[in-house]
C-alpha cells in the first residue's frame, strides 16, 4: 500500500497508486547516479525514461539554460521569435537527411505526434483532396497518450476506455523476413483504395511494445510502395532519435527517407520538456497560401520556450561532439558483447539490440506482455542491488545515459546476469 507522503497529493503516471510500492524520493542526482534521500544510490539504466542521454545535471546544458534564464524566460511565438528557437532548427535541419525545411515546435513526444497527423491530413484537406483521410500504422505501436497518438497506437488495456473516441486507424504488422512479401501486397492493397493519407511508424525499433525490433531493408520496401501511391510517410523518432540506434537518427539507416518526422525525449538532454515536427518543403507550401483558411492552426502556450530550445541547442552540441559519438559506439560494442555471453541462458527466450538500446525477452510460463507479472519482482530485484531498470513486462531493456562509465555498465550487466538465476527459480 501507497504510504508515503508525497501520495497523499500526487498521482503518479502509470501506476495503479492502491497497490503500488510507495515511490522511491529521489533527492539529487548526477551523470548516471540517482541519490534517493534514504542515501541509497541507483544507476541510472534507462535514462529516466529514455530522456537523460548526456546524464543528470550536465554542466554545460545547466549553464546555458543559467544564462537563457537571465536574458529571455519566454515570449509567445505567435508573432515573434528568438535566436534559440533559430539556431535549434537551424541544428535540426542541418544533421537530419536533408530533405526536411521546415520545424514546428510544440511541448513532447505526444504533441509533435499530434502535430504530424494533423499536419498529414491537412495537407490533403488543403488541395481539396478530402478522400484521403486513413491512417496506416504498425499494430503494437506507441505514439503518446493524447487522442491522436492514442488513435494510430496499438488498442490495448491502455487506450480501452476510450476506444470509441478513437479515429479508425489500419493497423500492419511489422515487417519480417517471413511476412514482407505479403505484407508488401497488403500494403498495395490499402494504398490501391486512393483513401490513404498517411503511413506512420517508429523506425526500426518500438520502445513501448518491448523494444520490438526490424530490419531497414524491410521498411525501405514498404516505404517505396507508400511514396509510390502517394502517401506521406512519418517517422515517430520520440525514443530513437539522437543516438539510440547507433545513429544519430534511425532513418539514417534508410534509402527511402519520410516526409515528416517527429523529435522529442532526448532532444533537451532531460532538462525541459520539448517536441518538434519537421516537415519538407513540398508539405510546408501547402499552408503558405493567400488563404486564412489554409493556416495551420496549432500552437502552445509554451512552444518554443528558450529555456527549452537553450537546453536543446547544449544537447545537440554534445551530441555531435566525437566523445559523445564515441562513447555511442563503445556502448553499442559493449552491449553486443554482454549479449553474447548470456544468450545460452535457459530463462532468455531472445535479445535484441539497436546501438544503445539493449533488450532481453525472459522465457516465462506467461506470455509476453507489459503486464507480465515478473515485471514486479524484477524490478525490485534490481532495485535492491543498485540499478534503476524498468521492465516492460517480461522484457528487461538497457538504455543508459552516453556518459555512462565501463564500471557502472559493468554493474549493470553484473545485476542482470544474476537476475536470470534469481528469477527463474
Amino acid at each position: 500500500m501507497l504510504s508515503n507522503e508525497a501520495t497523499k497529493y500526487i498521482w503518479h503516471p502509470f501506476t495503479q497508486m492502491k497497490t503500488a510500492a510507495p515511490p522511491v524520493q529521489i533527492s539529487r542526482a548526477k551523470d548516471c547516479t540517482l541519490y534517493a534521500a534514504d542515501g541509497t544510490q541507483y544507476v541510472d539504466a534507462i535514462a529516466s525514461w529514455w530522456v537523460n542521454i548526456h546524464g543528470h545535471c550536465n554542466e554545460y546544458i545547466a549553464g546555458k539554460i543559467a544564462a537563457q534564464a537571465l536574458t529571455l524566460e519566454h515570449v509567445i511565438f505567435a508573432g515573434f521569435t528568438h535566436t534559440p528557437a533559430i539556431d535549434l532548427a537551424k541544428t535540426l535541419i542541418s544533421i537530419l537527411p536533408n530533405h526536411f525545411a521546415k520545424v514546428f515546435f510544440s511541448d513532447d513526444g505526444s504533441t509533435c505526434v499530434e502535430v504530424a497527423l494533423k499536419m498529414a491530413i491537412q495537407y490533403w484537406h488543403n488541395q481539396g483532396i478530402n478522400h484521403k483521410t486513413k491512417i496506416i500504422a504498425f499494430e503494437n505501436a506507441y505514439h503518446g497518450d493524447t487522442f491522436g497518438a492514442m488513435s494510430v497506437a496499438e488498442r490495448n488495456a491502455f487506450n480501452a476506455a476510450f476506444n470509441n473516441y478513437l479515429f479508425e486507424v489500419i493497423h500492419i504488422p511489422i515487417p519480417t523476413e517471413n511476412n514482407i512479401e505479403a505484407l508488401k501486397l497488403q500494403l498495395a492493397a490499402l494504398a490501391a483504395k486512393e483513401n490513404v493519407a498517411a503511413f506512420i511508424f517508429e523506425p526500426l525499433v518500438q520502445g513501448a511494445a518491448g523494444m520490438l525490433m526490424y530490419e531497414p531493408a524491410h521498411l525501405d520496401e514498404l516505404l517505396l510502395i507508400a511514396k509510390e501511391k502517394n502517401i506521406l510517410c512519418i517517422a515517430d523518432e520520440v525514443m530513437t532519435g539522437f543516438g539510440r540506434t547507433g545513429k544519430n537518427f534511425a532513418i539514417e539507416y534508410l534509402q527511402q527517407q519520410p516526409d515528416i518526422i517527429c523529435l522529442s525525449k532526448g532532444i533537451t538532454g532531460g532538462f525541459m520538456p520539448l517536441g518538434v515536427t519537421l516537415c519538407t518543403q513540398q508539405i510546408f507550401d501547402v499552408f503558405y497560401a493567400d488563404e486564412t483558411a489554409k493556416t495551420f492552426f496549432h500552437g502552445h502556450s509554451y512552444t518554443a520556450n528558450p529555456l527549452a530550445c537553450a537546453a536543446a541547442n547544449a544537447s545537440m552540441e554534445l551530441l555531435i561532439a566525437d566523445k559523445c559519438q564515441q562513447q555511442i559506439q563503445h556502448i553499442s560494442t559493449r552491449h553486443t558483447a554482454f549479449a553474447q555471453s548470456i544468450q545460452n541462458h535457459i530463462f532468455i527466450k531472445e535479445i535484441r539490440q539497436r546501438g544503445t538500446i539493449l533488450a532481453i525477452e525472459l522465457n516465462t510460463a506467461e506470455n509476453s506482455s507489459y503486464f507480465n507479472s515478473i515485471q514486479t519482482v524484477a524490478y525490485q530485484y534490481f532495485m535492491n542491488n543498485g540499478v534503476f531498470l524498468r521492465p516492460l513486462g517480461n522484457i528487461i531493456y538497457v538504455m543508459p545515459p552516453y556518459c555512462i562509465t565501463d564500471a557502472e555498465l559493468d554493474k549493470v550487466y553484473e545485476v542482470i546476469k544474476t537476475s536470470l538465476d534469481y528469477l527463474s527459480q
